[in-house]
């Protein structure tokens, strides 16, 4: 699509999403109002039916994909004279929701409010009779951000585009995935191969940069976590009877960690950046142009200096990372006591690459530990085992995914980058890799179906947290920005 014709366009996309406030954010209240924890597996299925009727009322032939999960919900709109077939995935499933957090009665009934929670925005009542949104109300409810209000926006601006005369350039499919980590999407690809291919996939998923201006990712981390237990006597002994003598597993635990990062940040295990090469000058460029507030972060975080001086937020987005989400040893506070813990636990997550493997990197790690004297175990060891061994750390691997990454100068990127900008008037700021996981790595891997991410939703969304929000001038302009890619 040409400038002209794509500024043309926009003009009646826009015209068409401002008089039509009522009815986009009505259809997406309604999707909301359906509780949608993936464990849930009566209340899945009712958002289920709800979004295949959606998406047949947009002319979509529609079936649902069972799964040994939850269902996918599927969708194909055929276009005469189609360039391409486009897959858009999302998922409908969000993370449970505890009451108790929100400031609002039941996260699964939307409240509107005049801005951000935190500012003290107050609830505007009776909004659903309104017609006319200002940008900056927010709707509250689990899943507003990730991922409803992105699969209502999609609805959205096929609806506008009908309205306005502006065809799809592309066959449509659509996959709606109802389950966390997504683990029935790759499952179904011998099953349903035929319906889940395309020339182009398209994420709509995560927030777009915090500068607000529209985003496009080209990759995404995946992630390792591992649990590590490092044991003491086999019960708590007083320290002032044994202290000196018995060995404290907290102080055991806290050199292992500390064996595993240098002062400035570098992770020390043997391999752990290997496969990572140099960026080329265009992607160079790339992270380089990214509007990043680096103060502005560090005031926001009440932090006085990154943990590595020498990257930039895009650069360390590139590289695997090692963080310690959680540690445990005995009590503190006032329930402290004067022992030598029976134990010290540490949760740990890997941030991985496109470059860095989950398999391999868990080897590596278990290489790390173990060349610092830990015999490892994957279960409580016996009083034989811990009799024998004076350093034991059971190590568990939870779950995992894979990063993934497809190149920003490849055609099809290339091809998403200019239908953008030209669409909305403005060049969008282009993200290798994002930081957020998103668990679909195995299936663009054996698809092999360049992927790339078109977030859409505000920054500040407290996605998977309590007060999940969507800011309503995001949801509108999120309807254009996928407009755009529908026609390209």
């Amino acid at each position: 699509m040409g400038t002209l014709r794509a500024q043309g366009a926009r003009s009646a996309l826009v015209d068409y999403v401002a008089s039509h406030h009522r009815a986009i954010v009505s259809e997406l209240v309604e999707l909301l109002s359906i509780p949608n924890v993936a464990a849930d597996t009566e209340n899945i299925r009712r958002n289920a039916v709800l979004l295949r009727d959606m998406l047949r009322r947009r002319g979509f032939s529609t079936e649902m994909l069972e799964t040994d999960g939850n269902p996918l919900v599927w969708g194909e709109l055929k276009v005469p004279g189609a360039r391409r077939t486009l897959l858009i995935w999302a998922h409908y499933n969000g993370q449970p929701a505890d009451p108790k957090g929100w400031k609002q009665p039941n996260p699964f009934i939307p409240v509107l409010r005049a801005g951000r929670l935190e500012d003290g925005a107050k609830e505007i009542a009776g909004f659903r009779t309104i017609d006319r949104f200002d940008p900056n109300w927010r709707l509250y409810a689990r899943s507003a951000a990730d991922d409803k209000g992105p699969i209502v926006a999609l609805l959205a601006a096929l609806d506008a585009m009908k309205a306005s005369g502006v065809a799809p350039s592309s066959n449509v499919r659509v996959v709606l995935d109802g389950e966390a980590g997504s683990p029935s999407l790759a499952a179904a690809i011998p099953r349903y191969r035929d319906k889940l291919t395309a020339d182009v996939m398209v994420l709509l998923e995560g927030p777009v940069h915090q500068s607000g201006r529209p985003t496009i990712a080209f990759g995404a981390r995946g992630f390792l976590d591992v649990d590590l237990t490092v044991y003491g006597p086999k019960v708590g002994v007083n320290s002032g009877n044994f202290g000196n003598w018995v060995p404290n597993p907290a102080l055991e635990l806290a050199r292992l960690l500390a064996s595993m990062k240098d002062g400035q940040g570098r992770v020390q295990v043997k391999g752990f950046y290997d496969g990572i090469g140099p960026l080329s000058p265009q992607e160079q460029a790339m992270l380089d142009a990214v509007p990043d507030d680096p103060a502005g972060l560090m005031k926001l975080f009440v932090i006085a200096a990154p943990e590595r001086s020498d990257l930039s937020l895009q650069q360390a987005l590139q590289l695997p990372a090692l963080n310690i989400r959680g540690l445990s040893s005995a009590l503190v506070g006032p329930d402290a006591r004067t022992i030598i813990p029976d134990r010290a636990e540490a949760f740990i997550d890997m941030r991985l690459v496109k470059e860095t493997p989950s398999g391999a990197m868990a080897e590596k790690l278990l290489a790390h530990i173990r060349d610092q004297g830990f015999h490892v175990v994957q279960s409580e060891p016996d009083d034989e085992t811990r009799g024998q061994y004076p350093r034991i750390v059971k190590v568990i691997f939870r779950s995992a995914a894979e990063g993934f990454r497809t190149s920003p100068l490849a055609p099809e990127s290339q091809l998403v980058t200019a239908a953008v900008t030209q669409m909305l008037g403005t060049p969008p700021v282009l993200i290798r890799t994002m930081g957020q996981r998103i668990n679909i790595a195995q299936f663009i891997e054996v698809m092999g179906i360049p992927a790339i991410t078109l977030p859409t939703v505000n920054f500040d969304n407290n996605q998977t947290a309590e007060n999940e929000n969507l800011r309503l001038g995001h949801l509108f302009t999120g309807i254009i920005t996928i407009a755009a890619v529908l026609t390209m």
